[in-house]
């Protein structure tokens, strides 16, 4: 395995990545034609080559060609020649193909669950009363031990709440019909744009995104996500929950001496765009503390400043392509990608950036001591697999022959809040409502000792999520046992300490 990850290479020397301090994250900018993705498949290789497994979301289908090995041309030897580059190694990378719907990799899915309040919000752009009812919900089915896997768990246990609202108002406040109506919308929507398909069961196991193939290459995991492109909040949302996955599913490690996995955001803007402002202090939490998980984030983006300070101010790792400034904001946008890499007395960088030709890029590394290198001006490095999409039958091979091929293709809809409440499975008390929890003191939803302990022992993860997961029946059983313990505050710290050694 190799002990550096080369990226691009000037007239005097080599630019690598160096494998322990690539979980101090990245950014690759650029405006669009000008190489980003070329730059996306050259350190995808290199990592794979150094044993880390990689996800990244291909948006135009052109990173699927990492599957197939590469082959010289006449314009490629040129190029090489042109720019003094070697030559690859002709190979393709270890893929998994990975697609929501289903349609051009193995499906991924998650429950409403395990999403949590704040992401499915953020997806159906709730407003602040709207998701605080919609915490609300999931803050019942959870004290009722009823499990929220699928988008039809979520839509019954909705109109079970609207249709009974007056007897929950002593126990959790009051519950606007309209909120409740606006979430239902929500979910129409979200739904008719696919997103069915990704609420449901069998979740996603981050372990499948760790693995190494047979030459101990990491495994490049591609979720396709052309077709996802057209929901953006969707996309966003998932890419999200998938670092949240990650983040609460790996242990502490500290700094090691190579990434556990590597993820490549692209369209990055999307994960910031109109996001409310809780949703951005999670993000820049996340990608400060996945630090110490071994994950290595890189963002990919046209122009930098579509990334908040606070998150680019985390980010070592720079490859700038060309940048165009035809603008005010595009000028603003070159400046303010010129001061953040260290200066190197031979080049004006601002000057520079706008004069990049297609594989160029100014890039700067973080050194051995953790410092960032000066800036230098440098070509891409030309990958080893093939540059352009696979086709259909290409695809399918790829994915028949795949380790987890099989494993997420079936759907499973086991019992959950949709049969409880239609009385699938308490038949003999179908009209019966759901038990209310006593009142915390204080009448108030969350008021009291019991809503400040709850908060801290059941939040459920850096997106709070909600405690009931759809692991397995055993789980649910634990975790519905847990509930019916005599207290408010019991319930709660019980949940939510099951509910995190369930999860590990």
């Amino acid at each position: 395995m190799s002990n550096s990850v080369p990226v691009a290479q000037n007239r005097t020397q080599l630019l690598s990545l160096l494998p322990n301090l690539i979980n101090r994250h990245g950014c690759i900018t650029g405006a669009t034609g000008t190489g980003k993705t070329v730059t996306l498949q050259v350190m995808a290789e290199a990592l794979s080559a150094c044993g880390v497994p990689v996800f990244m979301a291909d948006v135009k289908g052109d990173l699927s060609g990492l599957a197939k090995a590469g082959a010289m041309s006449d314009k490629t030897r040129q190029r090489l020649a042109e720019r003094g580059l070697p030559e690859p190694q002709w190979r393709a990378a270890p893929v998994t193909f990975w697609d929501v719907f289903g349609e051009k990799g193995h499906p991924v899915r998650a429950t409403i669950s395990d999403l949590g309040p704040l992401l499915l919000a953020r997806m159906l752009n709730l407003n602040d009363t709207q998701q605080g009812v919609l915490q609300l919900v999931f803050k019942i089915a959870d004290d009722n031990g009823l499990l929220l896997l699928d988008g039809k768990d979520l839509r019954a246990m909705l109109q079970h709440v609207g249709d009974n609202a007056a007897s929950f108002k002593t126990g959790y406040g009051n519950i606007s019909a309209a909120s409740i109506g606006a979430i239902q919308r929500g979910m129409l929507g979200i739904e008719a744009q696919g997103g069915d398909h990704f609420f449901g069961e069998p979740m996603l196991n981050i372990d499948d995104w760790l693995q190494t193939g047979a030459d101990g290459r990491g495994i490049v995991n591609i979720l396709a996500a052309d077709k996802l492109m057209n929901s953006p909040r969707l996309y966003a949302t998932f890419l999200l929950w998938m670092l949240s996955e990650v983040y609460e599913h790996l242990p502490e490690i500290g700094d090691p001496d190579k990434p556990t996995l590597v993820f490549f955001f692209d369209e990055a803007h999307l994960l910031f765009d109109e996001a409310p402002r809780a949703l951005l202090q999670k993000i820049e939490q996340v990608v400060r503390l996945v630090r110490s998980k071994g994950v290595g984030v890189f963002f990919v983006t046209q122009n930098p400043l579509d990334i908040p300070d606070t998150v680019l101010g985390q980010l070592g790792n720079r490859v700038q392509h060309a940048l165009r400034a035809y603008t005010p904001r595009d000028q603003k946008a070159v400046q303010a990608a010129a001061g953040t890499f260290r200066p190197n007395p031979q080049l004006d960088t601002a000057q520079v950036i706008t004069e990049l030709g297609v594989g160029e890029a100014l890039v700067s590394f973080l050194d051995s001591k953790g410092a960032p290198t000066i800036v230098e001006r440098a070509f891409v490095l030309t990958p080893g697999s093939q540059i352009g999409a696979l086709d259909d039958t290409e695809r399918r091979a790829v994915m028949a022959a795949s380790i987890v091929a099989g494993v997420y293709e079936k759907a499973v809809d086991r019992e959950s809040a949709y049969e409880k409440l239609k009385g699938r499975v308490i038949a003999a008390q179908p009209d019966a409502p759901v038990k209310t929890p006593d009142a915390p003191a204080g009448g108030a939803a969350g008021g009291g000792l019991g809503g400040i302990l709850g908060g801290v022992f059941s939040s459920g993860g850096i997106f709070g999520k909600s405690s009931g997961r759809g692991d397995s029946a055993v789980q649910a059983m634990v975790k519905s046992a847990a509930r019916t313990v005599g207290s408010q505050v019991g319930r709660e710290l019980i949940r939510g300490v099951l509910g995190s050694l369930l999860k590990k």
